[in-house]
């Protein structure tokens, strides 16, 4: 799977089911194994006032990878 198709699918919340936001770009360690996704947030009106650009998620707090979205423990 290339990192262009995990840009395709919703980050999803299993905790509380809300939508995290999208994949702009993965943080890579020297073995080539991702240790980040770093992530979008949605848009909305208040998080469209606040500075807050972009939060990374741990590639190890991923539950599960579908069709079309991917779901993590967060």
């Amino acid at each position: 799977m290339y990192l262009s198709d995990l840009q395709n699918k919703d980050i999803v919340s299993v905790k509380d089911g809300k939508k995290l936001g999208h994949i702009i770009d993965a943080e890579i360690n020297n073995n080539g194994e991702i240790v980040y996704l770093i992530i979008e947030p949605k848009k909305t009106m208040r998080k469209f006032m606040s500075s807050i650009s972009e939060s990374k998620v741990p590639f190890s707090e991923i539950t599960k990878i579908g069709e079309d979205v991917i779901l993590v423990n967060m």
